[in-house]
């Protein structure tokens, strides 16, 4: 059974574009990887360098962009961006994440601003080097291959940055906002430590934020920072394993008890909640204060997911609140598999644990697909492809 590949990243110092661009270079993908990727831009007037440099007593891998200030300078839209990546060489992943990430930047601008999306002018992330941040950091994680992302709480800063829209408190607003949802703390350090892209790139990939997992190691690389801090290394430090396939993960678990709507919703509600990333949702009768039967909401999401889901129970059912609570949860390996029967193929899910498989389970879409269609019971082709599963994969 193949191990999982996970990534963690340790925001000690915070986080920034280049600091994940500098970073998974060291930890060894190809800078002739990165380049070649951002060479399907239209990009013109930089120079994209790499060299590794001092932060305290750590070395790492400094990402830089330098840029023609001859040239004049380019004050982006969202819809720019929009097109240039699109029309880009990218692979379609590298494209998808890239955009959903440029989106969430240009989303909390919106707000900030009371502009439309599309109209939404970058300054900072509009430029060059922040859109090769993005995209180099995109195409550098798509290289490594790696099947789940955690990271750290963030190290946020504090006190004031200077930027295009003047002199702003740390963390900057749009970081803030991108921070929904994200542990994130200040150890006192007087700097802006956490950016928007930063903020905006782990938001995005993580899967769960916490302490590091239990994995195998089997690589680090350090990420330097623009600036020397004298309080602690500027650097982001990734590291790199393999975990079991059957692994414990921390997970949110999102509850509401609801007695005063029209059962009926709860379909659309639970669709609604699936949508927008739910690892599972259920419903428990209950019975509330004088005696009154309702149900009780549950949502297991992962905690990057915890505002949004909270949000859709909020605006989608008549409750005034949530409650919500870590869970650890733990899982076989899953793989889908196909049977023949004698209607068509089946797909079956194996469970295992520690290599062994454990349960067989068939697929009740595709069992009542099969048999809409070859006018069989739906009891008929589960049986049949349990059976077969049972002979051809094995379990207990």
């Amino acid at each position: 059974m193949k191990p999982l590949r996970a990534i963690y990243f340790d925001c000690f110092s915070g986080v920034s574009g280049d600091m994940i661009l500098g970073a998974l270079i060291d930890l060894g993908v190809n800078p002739a990887v990165i380049r070649k990727a951002l060479k399907t831009l239209d990009l013109k007037g930089y120079k994209f360098k790499t060299s590794s440099i001092q932060r305290g007593l750590i070395a790492g891998t400094k990402a830089q962009v330098i840029v023609d200030t001859s040239s004049r300078p380019v004050v982006r839209k969202f819809s720019d961006i929009k097109i240039m990546i699109s029309g880009s060489g990218l692979s379609s992943n590298a494209k998808k994440n890239s955009l959903a990430i440029f989106k969430r930047i240009a989303q909390v601008e919106s707000i900030i601003h009371k502009i439309p999306v599309e109209k939404i002018h970058f300054h900072e992330v509009g430029a060059v080097d922040s859109i090769i941040d993005v995209v180099g950091g995109v195409v550098a994680l798509e290289a490594l291959q790696v099947d789940k992302i955690y990271c750290s709480a963030l190290n946020v800063g504090e006190g004031f940055v200077e930027c295009d829209h003047g002199c702003l408190p740390v963390p900057a607003p749009a970081t803030l906002k991108l921070l929904k949802g994200i542990p994130s703390y200040s150890n006192g350090i007087k700097r802006e430590l956490t950016t928007p892209t930063g903020a905006a790139m782990l938001g995005y990939f993580v899967d769960s934020f916490g302490s590091l997992p239990s994995m195998k190691i089997l690589g680090d690389g350090y990420g330097a920072g623009d600036h020397v801090i004298p309080e602690i290394p500027n650097l982001l430090r990734v590291v790199l394993g393999e975990m079991s396939a059957e692994y414990e993960e921390n997970l949110i678990l999102i509850e509401s008890n609801i007695d005063d709507m029209n059962p009926e919703f709860f379909e659309g509600v639970m669709e609604s909640l699936f949508k927008a990333g739910a690892l599972d949702v259920y419903l428990t009768p209950i019975i509330m204060k004088k005696s009154r039967p309702a149900h009780k909401i549950s949502v297991l999401t992962t905690q990057n997911n915890r505002q949004s889901l909270s949000e859709i129970i909020l605006h989608e059912t008549t409750s005034f609140g949530v409650r919500f609570h870590s869970v650890g949860r733990t899982i076989l390996d899953r793989e889908i598999k196909t049977v023949k029967t004698k209607w068509g193929l089946v797909k079956v899910k194996i469970g295992q644990l520690k290599g062994q498989v454990i349960q067989v389970s068939p697929e009740y879409e595709s069992c009542k697909s099969i048999a809409s269609k070859r006018k069989a019971s739906i009891r008929e082709v589960y049986d049949q492809a349990m059976s077969l599963a049972l002979g051809k994969y094995g379990s207990v």
